[in-house]
């Protein structure tokens, strides 16, 4: 039994860092899986309001939270639209809607939900099978005894970042 003692001590020191110098786990905390050899670059087409409602500053807050989540989440240079980059975006707004939600007691709207609704075409010139076009959509309730004007830049800020965020996953993710 006493051999058996001496033996474990000298045997754990060997077979632990072993162990776990094998077991590394890798993580990315971007989420995106790009292969950078393959593509270094993308562009990014401002995206232009197409929907009935237009509310001007709309525009300026997606198109830049949509170009500075890939220059913050990922290492690929963004080339201006007309240059030819390995990936690239376009698009147009092609909602901004207000609609009644819920009916209060007395008949008059209690809620009232705000949707962004966005047109995507994505293509990858490092790969034609990932390309694709699609509605990526985002939406807000908010208490309809206020104003419009009074919420709806908070409510933009929100559902530009859920947009953009459905986008990378879509594009660069690859969930």
């Amino acid at each position: 039994m006493i051999w058996i003692k001496k033996i474990i001590h000298p045997l754990l020191l060997v077979v632990l860092p072993v162990v776990v110098i094998a077991c590394t786990v890798s993580y990315k905390f971007n989420g995106s899986s790009i292969n950078y050899d393959k593509v270094k670059t993308i562009s990014i087409a401002d995206f232009p309001i197409k929907s009935e409602y237009v509310y001007a500053p709309l525009a300026t807050k997606f198109n830049e939270d949509l170009k500075d989540i890939f220059i913050r989440q990922t290492r690929l240079q963004l080339l201006k639209p007309n240059q030819n980059a390995d990936l690239q975006i376009d698009g147009e707004i092609t909602g901004y809607n207000q609609y009644n939600q819920a009916v209060s007691a007395d008949g008059y709207s209690s809620e009232t939900k705000l949707t962004i609704t966005v047109n995507v075409r994505f293509v990858n010139n490092t790969n034609h099978a990932e390309d694709f076009e699609q509605q990526f959509s985002a939406f807000r309730v908010y208490d309809s005894s206020q104003l419009l004007t009074a919420v709806q830049d908070g409510l933009i800020a929100e559902m530009s970042k859920e947009i953009t965020d459905q986008i990378f996953n879509a594009t660069v993710a690859n969930w």
